[in-house]
């Protein structure tokens, strides 16, 4: 084998393993990434990030960098005071409150009774249904309303 034996072969086997699945776990600059359940925290209200049905992600701004989110509520009230609110290059990703995986939060509709994280209570779906809205309409309202909870949150000012 090259002038290897065995055991320098089996020593180096554990290396090119961990090597060759880097690529697999590189953020490939658009789409959601990995969240790590109850080990991250919500960029806007600092709560642990820990129910995949209303998590969210937003992708944005010069470096395409990602932040998340226990309550979908909450990041549109974060993105709201962004200066890339705007760029069509800014990604809104939701959890799906049925099956669970990514929806894009720009597609997705949104269905209001759902009892959230962060109490903004709506859960997203892939499709149309009775009572849904869609994003432009979640929006308004989550804007309207603004967080329904009593925690002033560190976006706001708190330390």
């Amino acid at each position: 084998m090259c002038g290897m034996n065995r055991r320098r072969v089996l020593a180096l086997l554990p290396a090119f393993i961990a090597v060759s699945t880097l690529p697999a776990c590189a953020d490939k600059g658009t789409g959601p990434v990995e969240v790590r359940w109850g080990k991250e925290n919500c960029a806007h209200c600092g709560m642990i990030v820990d129910d995949p049905r209303f998590a969210a992600q937003v992708r944005g701004g010069p470096k395409g960098k990602v932040w998340k989110f226990d309550d979908l509520g909450d990041a549109i009230l974060w993105m709201a005071k962004q200066p890339f609110v705007d760029d069509p290059a800014t990604e809104f990703w939701v959890g799906d409150s049925d099956k669970g995986g990514w929806l894009d939060g720009k597609a997705a509709w949104y269905l209001e009774g759902r009892k959230s994280p962060m109490a903004h209570n709506f859960g997203a779906v892939p499709d149309k249904r009775d009572g849904a809205v869609d994003f432009a309409q979640l929006k308004k309202t989550v804007l309207e309303r603004g967080s329904p909870t009593q925690c002033i949150t560190p976006t706001d000012g708190a330390s």
